[in-house]
């Protein structure tokens, strides 16, 4: 690794110059070997035209943090943190440790910030792209109170949690998915290349085709004559679609339409409740404010038509309000979740109501989404069934003709 430096030399001067090094006290070390003080020491910048720094950068910035990565490096920070590793060795050590490219040059980045005075808030809060507003603000308690290890152990427990409910929901949806997909490309390929076989032998004989047939014979040569037009216009739309839905009204339409979907909107509902309670207990019990609370549960929630709720909510507890009031008549928030608020507010044990909310909606997401697998295999039977039954009467109707004609 290349690194650029400022030192003193045996005259007193100031000069500039590079040193190869591992990490930066291996090049301090170096430029005191020749007699230098070391003012500055910094990773060499690459320059536009350097092919491999681009290919660094490109590397760099197609390489994902993933969610287990980032809780392996939360656990790493916490227990050597908590050892009495100091940051400068702890950030090193964790550099020297991550196979992740991308979290590797974060963590040297970090580690060059904490060197310069900067907090530990302040260099995580730089790389919004691996450490999203929650792990911020819970390293800010947790510098704030003094209680950083702590905070770091529910940290890292929430994003455990978080993982496994995303892990489950996407399990459960990948197989309808899957069948879909392949559902649609049999239907494409019977319509295209298997129908107009028989379509040709029937029209020789003469027959009076059958109207699953005439809609067979429809969709194909539409979709033969306009093909192209149907796959630009398919494009078009989904470029534009894609471009809407990073708009803040098409995210909250995308979200709104979800939590109203049958079968499919009560869990992704019951995973927000679980999510908002695990995370909002969390703040609490690290001593973030309640309107600090709303504000990054408004922002990690993962679904902008709850988002929007937070924010509303947020604006009524401003006014002095208490939490439960603005939840009860707020959008997709339960009665349970709001008699248990409510109980936690009254009683003082705002965390353990929120804890319970957690366990039990953990419960019933799992349930939900067993129930949504028994219920998912049938309506794909009768998916099947209808494709391949239009098929059979496009094929076998008029074929049984032709029988009685032979006869």
């Amino acid at each position: 690794m290349i690194f650029e430096y400022k030192a003193i030399n045996e005259s007193g001067n100031t000069i500039t110059g590079e040193v190869d090094a591992g990490t930066v006290d291996a090049a301090k070390s170096i430029i005191g070997d020749r007699g230098h003080i070391p003012v500055s020491v910094m990773v060499k910048k690459k320059g536009a035209g350097d092919s491999g720094g681009f290919l660094d950068r490109l590397n760099e910035g197609l390489t994902p943090v993933k969610a287990p990565e980032l809780v392996l490096f939360t656990k790493q920070f916490r227990t050597m943190l908590k050892a009495g590793v100091s940051m400068i060795d702890l950030l090193q050590i964790l550099e020297n440790q991550t196979e992740n490219i991308r979290l590797k040059r974060i963590v040297s980045t970090m580690c060059e910030d904490i060197k310069e005075g900067s907090t530990l808030y302040d260099a995580f809060k730089k790389h919004p792209g691996v450490f999203d507003g929650l792990y911020c603000s819970m390293v800010k308690a947790g510098e704030v109170t003094g209680a950083l290890t702590d905070v770091l152990d529910r940290l890292s427990y929430i994003m455990e949690h978080e993982h496994k409910i995303k892990s489950d929901i996407k399990a459960a949806l990948r197989y309808p998915m899957m069948v879909s997909i392949f559902l649609g490309i049999a239907f494409i390929i019977l319509l295209m290349f298997v129908i107009p076989q028989f379509v040709e032998v029937f029209k020789s004989a003469g027959l009076d085709l059958p109207i699953p047939t005439v809609i067979c014979i429809g969709l194909h040569n539409f979709l033969h004559n306009y093909w192209m037009i149907v796959a630009g216009g398919l494009v078009i739309m989904i470029f534009i679609m894609s471009r809407y839905l990073k708009t803040e009204n098409g995210k909250f339409i995308r979200d709104a339409f979800l939590l109203r979907l049958p079968l499919f909107g009560k869990l992704f509902i019951k995973a927000a409740m679980s999510r908002f309670a695990s995370i909002f207990s969390i703040l609490q019990t690290s001593g973030i404010g309640i309107l600090d609370a709303m504000k990054i549960l408004s922002s990690t929630i993962g679904n902008a038509a709850i988002t929007r709720e937070f924010d509303r909510i947020g604006e009524q507890l401003a006014e002095g309000r208490g939490i439960s009031a603005p939840l009860g008549s707020a959008k997709y928030f339960t009665p349970m979740v709001v008699n248990m608020v409510s109980i936690g507010e009254e009683t003082g044990n705002l965390d353990d109501m929120l804890k319970e909310v957690s366990i039990h909606y953990d419960a019933e997401v799992e349930y939900s989404m067993k129930g949504l697998a028994d219920a998912i295999g049938p309506l794909l039977t009768i998916g099947l069934a209808a494709v391949v039954g239009f098929f059979a009467l496009a094929i076998f109707l008029p074929m049984w003709d032709l029988t009685k004609m032979v006869n």
